[in-house]
């Protein structure tokens, strides 16, 4: 493993390692004898070396398209060998022709380089159109400018025959070619990696050293071992680099956000430099006096213009193109692709403005517990999946939305309630059969509210009717229900109950009560359950029965809940307190599904006993097998109070649809058997035997079990006969707040 990760560290510094030596053996060149033989040998050595190089790169990186660098060899290798025969004809033969032999190699080098660079280009293209435009641009910019000053005095330079005239324009057509390459290579946007930034840097220094020869010939010495030496020699280290470093097997480079940011602004400014060379060369003295250059000038300009007019037209699609997917977005949800709030608002009032409709709004049941037991991934692919089924159920009635979370909207323009109906129950059909989500064979159900509209109706109360409607069919079992009046004076009686019972709290209205829990048959007190009553001041005594449902629906019951706690286990500390008492060993306190689902539950319970001085064990938490069974938070605050020592009763056990999936999920310590299989437990039959296999199932588990709503003599018997060792019921005591005085001697 080792040696592998040396030789992988070792290929990616190789490329470092060429580079580094060749600037050195440039610099060496100028060392030697300026227009020796060493020199004459040197030259075209680097080049020979660092065209097998790029061959090696090909042999260790392995890169998609070799064909490219192969290319660029081939090209290198024919400018070496032009170098080779050029040094024949000065050392051995001391003739310097032009043209000869030598510039047959020299111009065959340029089309392999060409093609070499239109292949990297057409893997590293933009598929946007708009990277051809900039790439004219550029290319259209430079070009006048290689006109102007190199490629027109070059062909109207004194030549002896049309061989050299052809020629000395040859070399700067090719260079004008290998320009326009490169700006659609560097104008593109993925084009940035290392190995294509090493190409680009090598093409640059060839183009300088052919615009040096050419325009610089007579202020610089451009013979053998004159500056312009350097130029060519690192153009050929730098192909070599390229091909050496790792990038060069990249077909996209990736940048990061902010490269990206970085390159189009780049960009911006060299398109804006190359749209100014034509009409700047206008105002030139030379070219406005030489009519050639002027029109060139002038015809570079159009073209500059036209190709800028293209680019803003695709600039202007593109706005229009980002501005729809706005639009597109703000309306619609980007899970479902359903018309979301905002949309349905709109479409609702305008409906509304024609004439009466009907309006749906739909919940889903069981979502919750799919987000915390499957995960948020799996719940996305049952709401798309969901909205697939609404959208084939609603049909060409109903225009469907997401409103958010799981909760969908129905407009029906002009459609009658029967029709309404009907697709409420296609809905549910719909909904029956099993989805499947991530792999999961999913069931869902719905409540569905719905309403008609009258003529005066505005949207908000049209919403408003069909979300009581929803919560009056969710709070009946049914799977839909249409609104009534009725409705609304329900939800304003439970305002009011929910505004008074705050007032209750603060004023000290509310009192806790506690009903013995014995051991039987000896009717030993071994534990309390908390129960609360308030003591309205106008109405009397009101039972949690008449409250505590409203206190779910608004979230008080979280409040309550907790000061519920925090008394209980103060009085239990008070009982402990004096001196001589049978206190009860333990306080029972229900929890509600919407405390059980929040996070600060635990922190609530340890607060209360560490308040008050309590142990741990002298506190049960009654927990419902529905509000354990709707949220995996819950069953994990059940396992955290568990670890503190708290013990925890299902309360209700045996009328929920999960009791034995929870008995291997939830950490319980007892069971607490539903009034109904007590009942009429005496008189044997169904109910005796189910009593009689829940205790079998808690002794099995290592539970106890307490057997609710106790109120004869012969039930205790025959419960205690069964193998209940604790019970519970006013045949023992009612809730009183001084269960110690209660007469639980009854169960002799």
């Amino acid at each position: 493993m080792n040696v592998r990760r040396r030789d992988h560290e070792g290929a990616h510094r190789l490329w470092c390692v060429a580079l580094v030596i060749g600037v050195v053996v440039v610099g060496g060149y100028y060392l030697l004898s300026s227009g020796g033989v060493a020199q004459s040998i040197v030259y075209p050595t680097i080049g020979c070396t660092y065209a097998l190089l790029m061959l090696v790169g090909v042999r260790l990186h392995r890169p998609e398209r070799p064909a490219i660098w192969y290319l660029f060899a081939a090209g290198q290798l024919m400018s070496v060998s032009g170098d080779v025969v050029w040094n024949y004809y000065v050392y051995v033969l001391h003739q310097e022709p032009f043209p000869s032999l030598a510039d047959v190699f020299y111009l065959s080098s340029y089309p392999l380089l060409v093609a070499g660079f239109v292949r990297l280009v057409h893997q590293h293209r933009d598929r946007d159109p708009r990277a051809v435009l900039d790439a004219a641009i550029v290319a259209t910019g430079t070009g006048l400018v290689f006109w102007v000053f190199i490629l027109h005095p070059a062909a109207t330079a004194s030549a002896a025959t049309l061989l050299e005239r052809v020629i000395n324009t040859a070399y700067p057509a090719a260079d004008v070619m290998l320009l326009a390459i490169l700006a659609g290579l560097f104008t593109g946007s993925r084009a940035g990696h290392p190995s294509a930034r090493l190409l680009g840097a090598a093409a640059v220094a060839l183009l300088s050293a052919d615009v040096a020869y050419a325009t610089l010939g007579e202020l610089i010495n451009v013979e053998q071992g004159g500056p312009v030496d350097a130029l060519f020699m690192s153009s050929y280290v730098l192909w070599g680099a390229a091909a050496l470093h790792p990038s060069m097997a990249a077909r996209r480079a990736e940048t990061s956000p902010a490269g990206r940011v970085q390159v189009r602004r780049g960009r911006q400014a060299l398109l804006t430099a190359s749209s100014l060379l034509a009409p700047g060369l206008l105002f030139l003295p030379g070219v406005s006096g030489r009519r050639g250059d002027w029109m060139v000038a002038a015809a570079g300009a159009v073209v500059l213009f036209l190709l800028i007019s293209a680019r803003m037209s695709g600039f202007l699609k593109q706005i229009q193109k980002q501005a729809g997917d706005l639009e597109t977005l703000a309306l619609h949800d980007e899970l479902t692709g359903l018309a979301n709030r905002r949309q349905f608002q709109t479409l609702l009032r305008a409906a509304l403005t024609t004439g009466p409709c009907c309006v749906a709004l739909l919940d889903l049941t069981g979502f919750k517990k799919v987000n915390d037991q499957l995960g948020h991934h799996v719940g996305d692919q049952l709401l798309a999946e969901v909205a697939g089924r609404l959208t084939a159920a609603a049909g060409d009635l109903a225009s469907v939305a997401r409103m958010g979370g799981d909760e969908f909207a129905f407009l029906m323009p002009g459609a009658s309630p029967e029709a309404a109906t009907r697709m409420a129950e296609r809905i549910g059909q719909q909904l029956a059969k099993p989805i499947r989500a991530a792999g999961h064979d999913l069931l869902i159900r719905a409540n569905i509210g719905l309403a008609d509209t009258g003529p005066f109706t505005e949207p908000p109360e049209a919403l408003r009717r069909a979300d009581v409607a929803m919560y009056a069919a969710k709070g009946a079992g049914e799977p839909y229900r249409w609104y009534v009046a009725d409705f609304d004076r329900g939800a304003d009686e439970d305002a009011r109950i929910g505004a008074e019972l705050r007032t209750a709290m603060d004023a000290g209205h509310l009192r806790l009560v506690y009903q013995p829990i014995v051991e039987l048959p000896t009717g030993r007190l071994v534990a309390v359950e908390a129960l609360v009553r308030w003591h309205h001041p106008e109405r009397g005594v009101i039972g949690p029965a008449d409250f505590i449902p409203v206190a779910e629906r608004d979230g008080t019951i979280v409040e309550l809940g907790a000061w519920i706690l925090r008394e209980a286990c103060r009085q239990l500390a008070i009982w402990r307190a004096e001196p001589g008492s049978g206190a009860p060993p333990r306080v029972t306190v229900n929890v509600s599904a919407r405390q059980l689902a929040r996070p600060g539950l635990v922190d609530t319970v340890r607060d209360a006993l560490t308040v008050n001085g309590l142990p741990a064990a002298s506190l049960t938490v009654e927990v419902t097998e529905t509000a354990v069974f709707e949220s995996g938070r819950s069953v994990e605050a059940l396992h955290r109070l568990d670890e503190m020592g708290v013990r925890i009763a299902l309360d209700d056990f045996g009328t929920g649809h999960s009791s034995l999936t929870l008995l291997q999920t939830v950490p319980a310590h007892a069971l607490k058997v539903d009034k109904s299989f007590v009942d009429q437990v005496a008189a044997g039959g169904r109910p005796a035997v189910i009593a009689a296999t829940l205790i079998k199932v808690a002794e099995g588990l290592g539970m106890s079990a307490v057997a609710e709503g106790v109120e004869t003599a012969e039930q205790a018997a025959e419960l205690h006969r069964l193998g209940y060792q604790l019970a519970q019921g006013y045949y023992f005591g009612r809730p009183t707040e001084n269960p110690r005085s209660a007469d639980a001697a009854l169960a002799g």
